[in-house]
């Protein structure tokens, strides 16, 4: 029987976190519904005892369903019949069991049927999904649309549909159009208001949309006549179960091939409006981005995970001149990176749900009643912290998917570009995770203000004030000298920008990882000064970080505008 929570000492311990009292008590909202509901908590260790119970039955569903199903998932993968998606047997299964565990759901309040946890429970439910199945995390996952709604939507809108998917219903999110990927801007399908019907209704084309045959659909469309940019956007909520859209394909891809990817076409489906007209982009969806970039960011962590499991337990079986490959220092170092950049990309995804937990709680508890002004500062914030950290999240952990994934099959040897191991179809499906919910280079390009307004230096500040062990002070003494070449790298940047603007973007994305690299070892330092056993992550990470900074480092100060230019022109002999 295996447990892909009980076999994780690292998701034990992120769920221990000393925030968690807080974001209980903001939750629960001092335990108000223990009178009301039988499952409610009684008080904060009584909340943790059930988000522990429910955390092992996740662990129990993920190792002993989705896992074993997930090579048949990939080789089966959906279809189409009669404009509809059927999903592989596999996949029926999975539904099955975790709507039997009772997992749809998870977050949302007891009043539509869900189990009101915070947001961090589902994040790391859905990093061990991820580890079973990536693929079928794009289906299961896709939940935290009904977030959106329960923000934003109206109380009626709220008990139809959030009931239903606390009752299994699966969503999608209707974004992108053959014409409008990353630009959403330039989406075109249209809403338009019936007089006679006394609905909405969407006419056009999605492509390119993960599950897209969900229960509960988030579309974004133009209800404004004549406009062409953001400010004609609305955000509606389609009923699959009204007709109306048909599935005229489903995407061959590299990898998650268990997800089907879909290009939809509305004619006259009926659809509700969320929210105000002309605020779809601009508000609603910015909203749903960063949920769906959370997400992605615990699938990239889950496949991390996978990716160096297989890769050590290969590294133990297969022997060459007469002893186990793990005793090559080649292969050892190599499995020691994973490991770092594993618990590191961790680290920064609950630090980061934490963030985003605190900020939406008092979002939510703003829609009740007025904030008193100290709460209303902790918002603010949070929200700041959780607008950097949300891409930067994204950013680590999905390259790292990556780059863990590459480790893995070239820990196998020739018998990783086999069929024959897991490792192959990991390194497929995590291709796909720096470029969906934004490409890395979006990402950068989100969270370079908060490297050059000083969010990120704020908090490194904050991480530096903290108690280390002593183990730990030459890994922070480390940091501190890493700290001030970054910041002299971005006070170069930002001087050269005020005569060049191209040359901030030019080494944006250098300056977005020196940061990261400093939080994450941070992070890894924190942990390794109440647990010693992430001693070695820390001090491997650190390493990672400076040589990564130095050779950043290396690139900015020795960079000149002259250096833009000469892309310019190289760009034009293409």
């Amino acid at each position: 029987m295996a447990n892909f929570f009980l076999d994780n000492k690292d998701l034990q311990y992120h769920l221990e976190h000393p925030l968690m009292r807080k974001i209980v008590e903001l939750k629960e909202r001092n335990f108000s519904e223990k009178a009301l509901y039988d499952y409610a908590p009684q008080n904060f260790e009584d909340a943790m005892d059930s988000y522990r119970r429910v955390m092992e039955i996740v662990g129990s569903v993920c190792g002993d369903v989705i896992a074993p199903n997930a090579e048949g998932v990939d080789k089966e993968g959906p279809r189409v019949e009669n404009d509809r998606v059927i999903y592989a047997s596999g996949t029926v299964e999975n539904m099955k069991a975790v709507n039997a565990a009772g997992l749809s759901g998870l977050t949302l309040p007891r009043r539509f049927k869900g189990l009101n946890f915070p947001l961090l429970c589902f994040v790391m439910a859905n990093e061990m999904v991820s580890r079973a199945d990536a693929s079928f995390e794009n289906i299961w996952g896709l939940q935290d649309c009904a977030e959106t709604l329960n923000e934003f939507a109206s109380e009626e809108q709220k008990m139809k549909y959030l009931t239903w998917v606390s009752e299994g219903a699966t969503c999608a999110m209707d974004l992108t159009e053959p014409d409008a990927g990353s630009d959403l801007g330039a989406v075109m399908l249209k809403a338009t208001w019936s007089e006679e019907r006394q609905t909405w209704l969407l006419n056009g084309v999605k492509r390119f949309i993960t599950n897209g045959d969900g229960d509960v659909s988030l579309v974004l469309a133009r209800t404004e006549e004549g406009t062409k940019d953001a400010r004609g956007l609305s955000m509606l909520v389609y009923d699959k179960r009204n007709g109306g859209m048909k599935v005229r394909r489903i995407e061959n891809k590299l990898g998650i091939k268990g997800s089907p990817t879909c290009e939809l076409v509305f004619t006259d489906a009926p659809a509700e409006l969320v929210g105000d007209r002309k605020m779809g982009l601009i508000k609603y969806v910015m909203s749903l981005m960063n949920a769906a970039r959370l997400g992605i960011g615990a699938q990239s962590v889950g496949l991390c995970e996978a990716a160096y499991r297989e890769a050590l337990k290969y590294a133990h079986e297969r022997q060459q001149f007469g002893k186990d490959i793990i005793k090559f220092p080649a292969i050892s170092e190599m499995l020691t990176n994973m490991r770092a950049r594993l618990r590191g990309a961790r680290a920064l995804l609950y630090e980061t749900s934490r963030f985003v937990e605190i900020y939406k709680q008092y979002t939510h508890i703003s829609h009740e009643r007025s904030l008193e002004s100290e709460e209303r500062q902790e918002m603010k914030f949070y929200n700041r912290l959780a607008d950097g950290f949300t891409p930067l999240v994204k950013l680590f952990a999905s390259e790292y998917a990556n780059s863990l994934a590459y480790d893995a099959i070239q820990i196998h040897g020739g018998s990783g570009f086999m069929k024959d191991y897991a490792c192959e179809r990991l390194y497929r499906d995590a291709r796909i995770m720096n470029i969906y919910e934004g490409t890395s280079q979006l990402q950068v390009v989100a969270a370079i203000n908060a490297v050059t307004k000083g969010t990120f230096m704020e908090q490194i500040s904050r991480y530096e004030q903290q108690e280390y062990s002593e183990a730990m002070q030459p890994v922070v003494e480390k940091l501190k000298a890493l700290r001030t070449r970054v910041e002299a790298m971005v006070a170069r940047v930002e001087e050269i920008s005020k005569e060049a603007a191209q040359f901030k973007d030019f080494h944006a994305r250098r300056l977005v990882e020196s940061v990261g690299h400093i939080i994450i070892t941070y992070l890894l330092a924190h942990q390794a000064s109440e647990v010693e056993e992430y001693a070695a992550d820390a001090k491997v990470f650190a390493k990672l970080a400076e040589a990564y900074i130095i050779g950043a480092e290396a690139y900015v100060m020795n960079s000149t505008a002259d250096d833009v230019a000469l892309i310019s022109q190289v760009q034009e002999q293409f």
